[in-house]
């Protein structure tokens, strides 16, 4: 009787695995687009780690212990839609609360690729419930998971006490040969050796073939030697139809805690396709009709059927991981009752942070600057701001890419701590000289739900770039600070002095960009960016010393929470020039304000801070800063110039950049670009001239 048991449960292994294949092959075939190969090279790796070790819950996507999947492949998103609809897993509302819909239903598999579909051409967090996140871009995904890790571990030391082990999670990446060419994974595999994760997992499946043929063509890396010398366990599974070997190589995983594992594993990409198999066709086209039949013949399949789930399938993955993961949860849910009642404290943290929402008195003793003349750089009034929100919103938490002394990012509070190997409780990140892998991580790091920021010099946010933009496309509340946000540079020169980059990423959609103009606008920007839930936020700083507004005689900076706002107004409220400024160009308008005044130009002085804020404004109220009415209007800003025509209109002026800078110093600089005061007067009244 055991050896028919036995012979069944391998049957029903192989029945599960061959519906893997075929449902995304099929998925690829119908949308006549798409990555068929690593799907059907792969599922018996996806299947043997979904059903019988992955610590998840399909009936609640959210449930926060659960293991992490992340397909860092995001091509071979059908072999995760497969997974998504097989094993039953449900639909998240809004509030992240589980339905009783289908996340991925079949006929959303029928429509793969297609308008609207669950199932678009790459995972996309927020579209697709059971998606951790949004991969595509290779290399993201690896990186993202170093983050994920990195908050398990924190979450860990925070909230866990003896007899209450809240969180215990792993997380694993599923990756290919791409994500390790991608630089962004050495950044990520050094950080994580580094610290040690040993809750980290990566499953490399190493099929040699991208889309212009086998990687021989360029590359020949030992990775399991560069994984080793990261500090990473090392796994091999020869076969990836071994399911015997990659169960042992996850069990071997699940035993060590000191260091972060790589799983090597063979495969072949099309693996049963008749001519495709081991072919670069196989991993960015169809497989085509004919291929499509040849592979189903070879898994004994019905070579005419499509999208067949066959009976057994999908109670098969019920009782697998559908019951193990019902378990897990039932147990944890109980564990968190009875934590509440021993720790309330700690659960109400716990609640406030999964629900992404700020404790009572998040913004208390919030800094407010006295009127100075000599003023305060944007980045130590940032880092004011900052080290008294850590210390009221404990899951704050970051640093910066080997440059913490220059934002001035540092946590100062003793018990702050360094987040290292030897202490997981430490909310001092040191990245290293990383930008790219940073931003990623960060974005791990809010997909857990800590609240995460991250700091450079705004010139090496080119370098964080393609990880931004995912913080915009996924929604959620990363910070990215970046100083030295100007020519203000000085005598660091052209290389180091952002121009373009500003207009790039206001560029974004989604991205919401802060450049205040004195402290005080620091702390109110930072005010609003605590509160987001769903939008990143990048807040620009200077390096060099802004003054500080006299709020007597000026607007409250409480107006950045609106974008922009009127800073000082002409008697009357009828000017006859508008000048609109950010960041350290703010001061400077408001001394050509004062000489204007006195010459008998009556002009207003607009704070424009963030430009996503403002134009999310009702009209009226945009209007009321802006008077359609009022054409003379001067931008000022020590930055590319593009874009600033959509608030100064096509007979206005706009003393920005149209070169890249110099090495000099500040003074000289300002002088040689025409940031002066005689020089916002002089377009001043060269376009108050022209609307007469």
């Amino acid at each position: 009787m055991a050896t028919v048991t036995t012979a069944s449960a391998q049957q029903l292994d192989t029945l599960c695995i061959n519906t893997i294949r075929t449902l995304s092959m099929d998925a690829v075939q119908q949308a006549n687009s798409g990555h068929p190969g690593t799907p059907m090279g792969m599922a018996p790796v996806a299947y043997e780690l979904w059903q019988r070790f992955l610590a998840f819950d399909p009936e609640d996507a959210a449930w926060p212990n659960r293991d992490r999947f992340v397909l860092s492949i995001g091509h071979a998103s059908m072999l995760l839609y497969s997974m998504l609809h097989l094993t039953g897993v449900k639909e998240l509302d809004s509030s992240n609360h589980p339905t009783t819909r289908l996340a991925v239903p079949l006929e959303d598999i029928k429509r793969f690729r297609q308008l609207g579909s669950k199932c678009p051409g790459h995972p996309e967090y927020r579209w697709t419930s059971g998606v951790e996140t949004t991969t595509g871009p290779l290399g993201q995904g690896v990186a993202n998971s170093v983050g994920m890790a990195i908050a398990e571990r924190w979450l860990a030391h925070h909230f866990n006490r003896p007899g209450f082990e809240l969180f215990s999670y792993s997380v694993y990446a599923m990756c290919g040969d791409g994500d390790m060419m991608e630089g962004i994974s050495s950044e990520a595999g050094s950080l994580a050796g580094h610290l040690k994760l040993g809750n980290l997992c990566w499953i490399y499946d190493s099929n040699r073939i991208t889309i212009e043929g086998s990687t021989d063509l360029a590359f020949n890396d030992d990775v399991a030697g560069r994984f080793s010398s990261y500090g990473w366990n090392v796994e091999h599974v020869a076969d990836a139809n071994d399911m015997v070997a990659m169960g042992k190589a996850i069990r071997s995983f699940q035993l060590l805690d000191d260091r972060p594992t790589m799983i090597i594993v063979r495969s072949h990409i099309g693996y049963g396709a008749p001519t495709r198999q081991d072919t670069k066709e196989a991993h960015g086209e169809p497989l085509g009709e004919t291929e499509v039949k040849g592979a189903k013949t070879f898994y004994g399949w019905p070579e005419d059927a499509k999208f067949l789930v066959p009976d057994g399938v999908r109670e098969h993955f019920a009782e697998g991981i559908g019951k193990r993961g019902h378990d897990l949860r039932a147990q944890w849910n109980s564990l968190r009752d009875a934590y509440a009642k021993q720790f309330p404290d700690l659960a109400k943290q716990l609640d406030l942070m999964l629900k992404r929402e700020l404790p009572e008195g998040w913004d208390k003793n919030l800094p407010v600057f006295p009127a100075d003349a000599k003023g305060m750089a944007g980045r130590d009034a940032s880092g004011k701001a900052l080290n008294v929100l850590a210390q009221n919103v404990p899951w704050l938490m970051g640093g910066a890419a080997d440059l913490a002394p220059s934002t001035k990012t540092r946590l100062t509070a003793v018990e702050a701590g360094d987040f290292q190997a030897d202490n997981y409780g430490g909310r001092n990140m040191h990245f290293g000289i990383r930008e790219h892998v940073m931003a990623a991580i960060l974005n791990g790091m809010s997909l857990s739900h800590v609240r995460p920021y991250g700091a450079g010099f705004l010139i090496f946010s080119d370098y964080a770039r393609a990880s931004i933009r995912l913080s915009a496309i996924m929604e959620i509340p990363t910070i990215h600070v970046f100083t030295h946000d100007s020519i203000g540079v000085g005598e660091d020169g052209p290389t180091h002095q952002p121009i373009e980059q500003l207009a790039s990423l206001r560029a974004v959609p989604g991205m919401h960009i802060f450049r205040p103009g004195d402290a005080n606008e620091m702390v109110e920007a930072w005010k609003v960016i605590m509160k987001f839930r769903h939008e990143p936020a990048l807040l620009l700083a200077s390096r060099q010393p802004i003054p500080v507004l006299d709020r007597t005689k000026f607007a409250p900076a409480s107006g950045v929470a609106k974008g922009g706002y009127i800073l000082v107004d002409a008697e009357g409220g009828k000017p006859d020039v508008i000048l609109i400024a950010s960041g350290t160009e703010v001061p400077l308008s408001v001394e050509a304000y004062e000489k204007l005044k006195i010459e008998g130009v009556k002009a207003r002085v607009v704070s424009l801070a963030c430009w996503e804020l403002f134009a999310a404004q009702d009209q009226s109220y945009r209007d009321s800063v802006l008077p359609p009415s009022i054409k003379a209007r001067v931008a000022v800003e020590m930055a590319s110039t593009f874009g600033w025509e959509r608030y100064v209109g096509l007979e206005g002026k706009i003393v920005g950049m149209r070169t890249f800078g110099a090495s000099a110093p500040l003074k000289d600089l300002l002088k040689h670009f025409g940031f002066t005061v005689d020089a916002v007067i002089a377009a001043a009244k060269d376009v108050v001239a022209k609307a007469r």
